[in-house]
């Protein structure tokens, strides 16, 4: 895809990242694909279908990041955000991870279940979107008059010391083959992705279970046609074909003087979905009084997620105005709120971002990332039920340590409180 100017290129890249989104967001609102609901259907009622879904999601995108980058189709090393970077800040990706999957649970969804909710009529969601959006903005952004963020003041002084320069990428397939990466992510990328898909397919209630397959399936698909787009958008400079973010970067040697460049070359690398960064870019944008130089693929996602699950709420009549049940709902979604946003900009990404898009590339950050993510929102299910049952006799600590035994982290001997 090859345009002659980049005002062209640009646009198709935006309008292209809306309408996958779109559709992304019209079908996970029929199908109720929600990686929360997966975590609480797996802990509250042994249910594995829309886990299922999600891992089905993560198999499409595994094997179909393998296929398409053998084929020399798409480009996931350069990417923006940097899933495969050598430094790997697994403590980061740990932390975030854990309170990623805490405030998801609190605040009833991740952030793509936000922007679902909120097409489909949840005010709750509107505010949750609002908190996460302004923490993930000064998480990059510096505070007004000063160059401090919430990362530099809050994270960076205890988990930068922590990380890893790798010798390598961190795929796995650069790690364990070295030089030979390529061939490391085909064989990696085909062993991971074909068992992934074989435990969704072997339960003969997921199969039988049109919802889940179509769920898992298009939200798959949906972070490979993302993929696919942002990595083969060419401007043609005057005979010299290059990405648009090589275009932008030379930009006084290519661009004519009334051309408006972007705000940011880093944001016009290769891309999939990712909710909570762009969360905090949409904030910028619209603060800016919707600034052109700030519309970004991230932006145009948001926009297309909340548009296709509000046009779907409106063709099945399921539109409702949903508020807040009482103030301990309010406080839950509040806390849940502020977590998410931190933890999603820390561990860079969601549970889409990191545990889809970014699995898809076997970065080693995604997938501790993602397995974090599970770990906090599941055990924050454990602590609220026994919490729930057993109330004034079920301190946090006996319901976490009860918890953890339930999972089968911790031995059965350290259990504090009966299994209910």
């Amino acid at each position: 895809m090859t345009y002659q100017d980049f005002a062209s290129a640009q646009s198709f890249f935006l309008w292209s990242t809306f309408a996958i989104a779109l559709i992304m967001g019209a079908v996970v609102n029929k199908t109720n694909f929600c990686t929360m609901g997966a975590v609480s259907d797996w802990v509250n009622m042994g249910d594995t279908g829309r886990m299922r879904a999600w891992v089905f999601a993560i198999a499409v995108g595994v094997l179909g990041v393998m296929g398409l980058e053998a084929a020399g189709l798409i480009n996931v090393t350069n990417t923006f955000p940097p899933y495969r970077q050598s430094n790997f800040p697994w403590i980061e990706n740990l932390v975030g991870g854990l309170l990623f999957g805490i405030g998801m649970t609190l605040a009833s969804g991740c952030g793509n279940k936000t922007l679902i909710r909120i097409g489909g009529g949840n005010i709750k969601s509107v505010m949750v979107l609002l908190i996460i959006a302004l923490i993930a903005y000064f998480m990059i952004n510096p505070f007004p008059g000063s160059d401090k963020t919430l990362y530099s003041v809050l994270f960076y002084p205890w988990t930068n010391p922590t990380a890893v320069a790798l010798s390598t990428n961190q795929d796995l397939g650069a790690m364990l083959f070295g030089e030979n990466a390529a061939t490391g992510r085909m064989v990696m990328g085909g062993i991971i992705g074909g068992l992934l898909l074989v435990w969704a397919l072997k339960s003969a209630d997921f199969r039988g279970s049109f919802d889940n397959i179509l769920g898992g399936l298009v939200v798959g698909l949906a972070v490979l046609a993302a993929w696919y787009v942002t990595s083969n958008i060419l401007v043609d400079a005057d005979g010299d074909i290059m990405s648009m973010q090589a275009y932008a970067q030379d930009w006084d040697l290519y661009a004519p003087a009334d051309a408006v460049k972007p705000a940011s070359t880093a944001a016009l690398a290769s891309q999939s979905f990712t909710f909570i960064n762009p969360m905090g870019q949409a904030l910028g944008y619209t603060a800016s009084g919707f600034d052109s130089t700030l519309l970004t693929f991230g932006v145009m996602a948001l926009a297309g997620v909340i548009a296709g699950s509000l046009l779907w709420a409106l063709i099945s009549r399921s539109f409702r105005i949903e508020w807040f049940a009482s103030f301990r709902d309010f406080v839950n979604h509040l806390i849940g709120a502020i977590l998410m946003g931190f933890g999603g900009v820390l561990a860079m990404g969601c549970t889409i971002g990191q545990g889809i898009t970014g699995f898809s590339t076997l970065a080693l950050g995604s997938i501790l990332t993602f397995f974090a993510i599970v770990l906090g929102s599941a055990l924050t299910m454990k602590v609220q039920y026994y919490k729930m049952v057993y109330e004034s006799e079920a301190t946090f600590l006996k319901a976490l340590i009860t918890g953890l035994v339930d999972l089968k982290l911790l031995p059965a001997g350290m259990r504090k409180l009966e299994a209910v």
